[in-house]
């Protein structure tokens, strides 16, 4: 299921909501391309930090929990930087998914 969100100045965004499989297959990359710089330095130097001593055990781990929580956290921080629900279906995807 996808949201879209958009600010004032045009800019619409597009999210998934739920497992973010591009972050279990592709980790670290996918918020760089989604233009998220520190999400991605957080996930690449966690990789990083969790992979090397484990010969890549880590990272892997660490990607397959982010996986669960990247859509949420990119959700969230673009509702921080002022972007609203781009329509009445998206607000009430965002008020059901995001209840808690």
């Amino acid at each position: 299921m996808k949201i879209r969100l958009s600010n004032d100045a045009g800019i619409v965004k597009e999210s998934k909501v739920g497992i973010s499989w591009t972050v279990f297959f592709f980790g670290f990359f996918v918020p760089f391309i989604r233009g998220d710089m520190k999400w991605g330095i957080i996930l690449l130097l966690g990789a990083l930090v969790l992979g090397v001593p484990t010969a890549g055990l880590g990272s892997a781990a660490l990607f397959i929990v982010f996986a669960f929580l990247y859509n949420k956290i990119y959700i969230n921080d673009l509702l921080k930087k002022g972007f609203k629900p781009a329509t009445e279906v998206d607000s009430n995807i965002l008020k059901e998914k995001f209840q808690s």
